[in-house]
């Protein structure tokens, strides 16, 4: 049993290690830069993956799943159950992301926000409980290498000008990711710390 899982986690870790470098290189051309951009600056050089289990809730009215919050990473490829829950901020207001069969979600997170200076902006969501049955996820986060002190994450050149100036000071993976995780899920965003 532990070998099969073993195996199958490391085959899905692969596939979407894949699919995650083929949405960096539309992203990198969507900006007009050459397609490997975003990978050559180590936007997928480290993949978490974490499964999260929501039991069933008697009186989800009561409780939140997870908080309202914006992932810390580039990217950040979710495949979910049929029972839903997770809802995004659009249009100024919630709305649910109904359950596609065989679909995957796509959110943008802060990382990739800093370095396009706004022109992909990280989603803000949260999960939702609900009492009809448990709620599974698997969500794979795409980072640079952390260990990598001399990595300096800032506004790509190209998108930066006089006219339209860097929002964000240059930091580290690690130095960003610290401070996400100091500052914990209070619904708002890191990002506010690297503004200038």
């Amino acid at each position: 049993m532990g070998y099969t899982c073993r195996h199958i986690l490391m085959e899905y870790s692969s596939q979407v290690m894949k699919l995650g470098c083929s949405i960096l290189k539309l992203i990198s051309e969507a900006l007009g830069l050459n397609p490997n951009h975003l990978l050559e600056m180590g936007c997928a050089e480290r993949l978490t993956i974490s499964g999260h289990y929501y039991p069933r809730c008697p009186q989800p009215e009561l409780v939140i799943g997870t908080t309202e919050h914006t992932d810390g990473g580039f990217i950040t490829i979710l495949l979910q159950d049929h029972i839903g829950g997770l809802q995004v901020f659009y249009k100024n207001q919630w709305t649910h992301v109904l359950h596609i069969s065989g679909a995957l979600v796509v959110n943008v997170g802060d990382l990739l926000q800093l370095v396009t200076n706004d022109k992909f902006v990280s989603s803000r969501h949260k999960v939702v409980a609900n009492k009809v049955c448990p709620r599974v996820s698997v969500a794979s986060f795409f980072m640079t290498d952390l260990t990598k002190t001399s990595n300096v994450l800032e506004p790509i050149k190209e998108l930066v000008s006089d006219h339209n100036p860097a929002n964000y000071r240059g930091t580290t993976g690690k130095e960003f990711i610290d401070y996400f995780m100091r500052k914990g899920l209070d619904g708002t965003s890191a990002l506010l710390h690297f503004k200038i």
